[in-house]
């Protein structure tokens, strides 16, 4: 009787002890004493974040062992045991983590109002990944998004089927004026002066233009919220050009007072080699950089930023052909013509490129719910195209651009109850100067644009978890531009009968002309975000993008020297205007994520090149591409997931299909990227220096749909003339790679922590051509790359 009764005993103590609930509280601080808002604590099932005077407080807990986790952006986190049998007070104190800082110290904040469209962010960690590499490079890494290139170095992004002016590039909330419209232009920018890269697919930025017909890219620089001070160094080197890069940074962040970040970089690399040969001329070099400073008081800023971009670029030799049997050979033999040894040296054909952006920003805050920003910003490009001349002209550009571009921008934001509102104008003016220094006649001409623009835009938040956002736009541009243009080009075009008011006067054998255009543009955005129970979302967004020719789709006319073809604009072009429904399904489990992202895009006068026919110069035979204009569907889907498979194991998965649709000729649109996919595998290890192992699969298959653009040449066999079919139509076959990357991190100096990274790309020295690369027709792509990255954060 004695035992039951002590049985029964022990088992209400038991349970007493099990379910008595208890209070735990406490204040977390930094290192400096300061209070960290925020802060989010995890005990057991339960979830707190801190006030903020770093407070916090869990109540109903039980007693017993319990695990505690702390976490704060930019700070190490904390995991901890403890036994709790009464209300308790825990105080803790947070260190900085100085490898963190450059991803989780730019404030997280939506980048538009919109809500309705999923925005894709590149972590700070995938950036670092791609210090050697582009921007164009390292965008792939979002599903959906592929690379149009011009040999190895230069890669233009291309979202949904759409790249160039169609997806304007905002640098630190300042739109790039770079001449993007060439397809051989890659981006002015230094991939490591990215914090945050935020790509939306759909023309939902309406503060940024209207004419977003594929979509924005927008790049944060790095910005230091807290009272801190800290910097990086980072070596990389690459056996596939011999060469590698190093970047430095310091940043000085303060919450009150002054603040400020700069950062330099500089790239050397060589020849780069495909599998079988050495890709001749396509050695680079890079001098950039990036500073900033910013003073903040209690209800405003003013802050300043300028970059600095220098880029040499080496074009492929073998892209550059003689006669007409060169050409013929060169595209039929699958061998480049010319391979050299490997050098550092850069040749003709090549580019040189500076681009200087400077900015002043002044923000007055009202109140908690009311902000007014302005911002001027000046810009200047200046681009240099070398071809092979003889003599004395070798070293005279046959390009000689000089882009100049003012803006100013006003915005104003207001929060009342649920609504978020955002409307703004702006003013632009721009001036391109073709110097005639070259001796040839420019490519583009000299021209003015005059640009104004109005938007709002308005988001509500409904109790049921509904978002629903809109937006409209109107811009205003005028083009002046002056040009001669060969008589005979100008009668054979028409111009003489649609545009005789454009003639001013007859020079010998050309005709003075000044084109003009005005244009007024709406732009408009509609969507909706709803949020289900168990972690279900659903955007939907509906949007109307309106965009003018470009003056590269206007003006071209005559030989482009960088990329060896011949270029034939069209003063009749119409605007181009794009009506997109994007829908996206994400869901998130506990250890899985699914993101599933179809559409549709009608456009009106879609704009592409078309080549038409070789031409024989007296510098050699070239292509001719000509901008024509169709009625365009283009519809297809991205699906990316995500699978914490354990504490150690994780999948990635991403993919993206396409079809691009010429309604008006009823064949393929040119240009669009094939269906691709791929699976990286990644396993981490805390225990050992943080190891991380990745490998890899990236999968492209060969392009199925795709216009007939072969024609037929006549080329000299044996001493008689012969005709032959000209195939530049057929897409390459499809491939397969796998890459490597892994990294280990040591404390090696006083708050110093040491990052080695080892990477391979192209493992199996696969040789492949891609069909979005405008020189597959004279070689393969890139082979093998063992890469090392050396990283201090301090």
């Amino acid at each position: 009787m004695r035992a039951k009764s002590y049985s029964v005993f022990v088992f209400f103590w038991f349970t007493a002890l099990v379910f008595s609930q208890n209070k735990l509280s406490g204040t977390i601080t930094t290192e400096t004493k300061k209070n960290l808002e925020g802060c989010h604590v995890h005990i057991g099932n339960k979830t707190v974040n801190t006030n903020k005077n770093g407070f916090y407080e869990i109540k109903d807990l039980p007693s017993g062992t319990l695990k505690v986790s702390l976490s704060y952006v930019g700070y190490q986190t904390i995991d901890t045991v403890i036994t709790l049998t009464s209300d308790t007070v825990l105080n803790f104190v947070m260190k900085q983590n100085t490898e963190a800082l450059y991803e989780v110290l730019v404030k997280q904040k939506n980048t538009t109002p919109n809500q309705s469209v999923l925005e894709q962010k590149v972590k700070a960690t995938t950036i670092e990944k791609f210090s050697n590499q582009s921007l164009g490079d390292v965008l792939q890494e979002v599903a959906g998004v592929s690379g149009l290139k011009t040999g190895s170095t230069v890669v233009k992004p291309i979202v949904n089927g759409m790249f160039g002016s169609r997806v304007p590039i905002i640098n630190n909330n300042v739109r790039m004026q770079d001449q993007e419209w060439g397809t051989e232009h890659a981006p002015n920018f230094d991939i490591n002066a990215a914090g945050k890269i935020t790509v939306i697919k759909g023309a939902s930025g309406l503060q940024y233009g209207g004419d977003a017909v594929g979509g924005l890219v927008i790049l944060e620089p790095i910005q230091v919220r807290k009272d801190t001070l800290f910097g990086r160094t980072m070596f990389n080197l690459a056996s596939n050009g011999r060469g590698g890069s190093v970047t430095t940074s310091v940043h000085k962040g303060n919450d009150l007072g002054w603040s400020w970040n700069a950062l330099g970089t500089f790239k050397y690399m060589g020849d780069r080699e495909a599998p079988d040969y050495v890709l001749s001329n396509t050695g680079n070099r890079e001098s950039n950089f990036t500073g900033d400073i910013k003073y903040t008081g209690k209800h405003y800023f003013l802050s300043g930023f300028y970059s600095y971009y220098n880029a040499t670029i080496g074009i492929l030799s073998a892209a550059h052909v003689g006669s007409t049997n060169d050409l013929y050979y060169a595209i039929k033999n699958k061998r480049p013509s010319v391979i050299k040894d490997f050098t550092y040296t850069i040749d003709n054909p090549k580019q040189e490129v500076q681009h200087h952006l400077a900015k002043l920003n002044y923000q007055y805050y009202f109140d908690e719910t009311a902000s007014l920003s302005s911002q001027y910003s000046f810009q200047f490009n200046k681009r240099l195209e070398f071809d092979i001349r003889r003599g004395v002209f070798n070293n005279k550009a046959a390009l000689d651009l000089e882009l100049s571009t003012h803006n100013l921008n006003v915005d104003f934001k207001k929060t009342y109850h649920d609504w978020h509102l955002k409307s703004g104008i702006n003013a632009g003016f721009q001036n391109n100067f073709a110097s005639p220094a070259t001796g040839i006649r420019p490519l583009i001409p000299n021209y003015e644009k005059l640009d104004a623009g109005i938007y709002g835009i308005a988001s509500v938040s409904l109790s049921d978890g509904l978002v629903l956002d809109g937006g409209l736009r109107y811009d205003f541009s005028k083009v002046d531009a002056k040009k001669f243009y060969f008589k005979s080009r100008w009668t054979e075009r028409g111009y003489d009968v649609l545009f005789p008011q454009f003639e001013v006067r007859e020079v010998g054998d050309q005709i003075l002309a000044h084109p003009n255009f005005t244009f007024h543009n709406l732009s408009a955005s509609l969507g909706f975000r709803k949020t289900f129970d168990k972690q279900w979302d659903w955007y939907t967004n509906i949007s109307l993008a309106t965009r003018n020719p470009n003056p590269s789709e206007f003006f071209s006319d005559g030989l482009h020297h960088s990329t060896g073809m011949i270029e034939l604009g069209d003063l009749a072009l119409k605007k181009e205007q794009s009506i997109k429904l994007s829908s996206t399904v994400q869901k998130t489990w506990n250890n899985f994520s699914l993101e599933i992202n179809p559409y549709i895009n009608a456009v009106q006068n879609f704009m592409f090149l078309r080549p038409i026919r070789p031409e024989v110069t007296n510098r050699g035979t070239f292509l001719v591409w000509e901008y024509q204009q169709t009625k365009a569907l283009l519809g297809g889907v991205d699906v990316q997931t995500n699978w914490t498979i354990n504490s150690q194991w994780q999948h990635r998965f991403a993919m993206a299909y396409i079809k691009g649709n010429d309604l008006d000729n009823d064949e393929a649109l040119i240009d669009m990227p094939p269906f691709h996919f791929t699976n990286a595998i990644e396993f981490k290890k805390k225990e050992w220096h943080e190891l991380l192992l990745e490998l890899k699969s990236e999968v492209v298959t060969q392009q199925q749909s795709y216009p007939n653009n072969n024609f037929e040449i006549t080329i000299i066999e044996n001493g008689n003339l012969v005709p032959r079919e000209l195939d530049i139509s057929t897409p390459p076959a499809g491939y397969h790679l796998l890459h490597f990357y892994s990294e280990m991190k040591f404390n090696t100096f006083y708050k110093t922590t040491t990052t080695l990274g080892f990477a391979v790309q192209n493992i199996f020295n696969t040789n492949y051509r891609d069909y979005l690369n405008r020189q597959r027709f004279f070689a393969d792509e890139v082979g093998r790359n063992f890469q090392i990255q050396i990283k201090f954060n301090y």
